[in-house]
């Protein structure tokens, strides 16, 4: 049986046996003794993404008491989530992701812990996942936003739609219509001034 530790573009923790290019953490969120979800789904407004393998540490998932292990199908879905690179194992591309929503949200100096408040606001409300007008046209988003349509997470990449799966993307015939961003507007402001999300290797065909 799959942990229910895999993360979707709309914030939900499920289980799955595909666990993703990247993992990451809101926290301690379980408990070690049986390897289970606690009833809350974030115990910090810091939510990072970080890399799978780093100096060769190696972990139990989910078997300390120790931040709760999530993963994603790549930076895109951890980005649709709310979550962002973090300064320790993913450096390089945590100061490279600042430094692209500085220079598009106008702001300069910007703090880890004022990012995290930005985001909080941005990806929930209440307890659910915040839904958000698109910003421009579809097919003007910047590559790695994710949308919403019909209950389905979409990415865009190449200014189309592709079905987000736990195992990867696939083409549909039909663009979604009515669509809503999953990404938070200020990621997606960072993603316009250069940031380049990893993306699963489905997304290139």
């Amino acid at each position: 049986m799959p942990l229910q530790n895999r993360v979707t573009p709309f914030g939900e923790v499920v289980a799955d046996p595909h666990r993703g290019m990247f993992t990451g953490n809101r926290g301690i969120i379980h408990d070690p003794a049986t390897r289970t979800l606690l009833s809350k789904r974030w115990s910090s407004p810091a939510w990072l993404t970080c890399v799978c393998e780093f100096r060769g540490r190696r972990r139990k998932v989910m078997g300390g008491r120790s931040w709760t292990e999530l993963f994603f199908l790549d930076e895109a879905t951890a980005f649709s989530a709310g979550h962002r690179p973090c300064f320790y194992c993913r450096r390089d591309d945590a100061n490279r992701f600042r430094a692209a929503w500085e220079q598009s949200n106008g702001v300069a100096n910007l703090s880890a812990k004022e990012m995290d408040a930005a985001l909080h606001h941005e990806r929930l409300e209440g307890r659910r996942k915040r839904l958000h007008t698109l910003p421009m046209r579809l097919e003007k988003l910047p590559v790695g936003t994710m949308i919403a349509s019909g209950g389905v997470a979409f990415l865009i990449a190449d200014g189309k739609a592709l079905e987000w799966s736990p195992a990867g993307y696939r083409k549909r015939s039909e663009q979604p219509k009515h669509a809503m961003l999953l990404t938070p507007p200020s990621t997606v402001m960072a993603f316009s001034a250069g940031y380049r999300p990893v993306l699963h290797p489905s997304a290139k065909g």
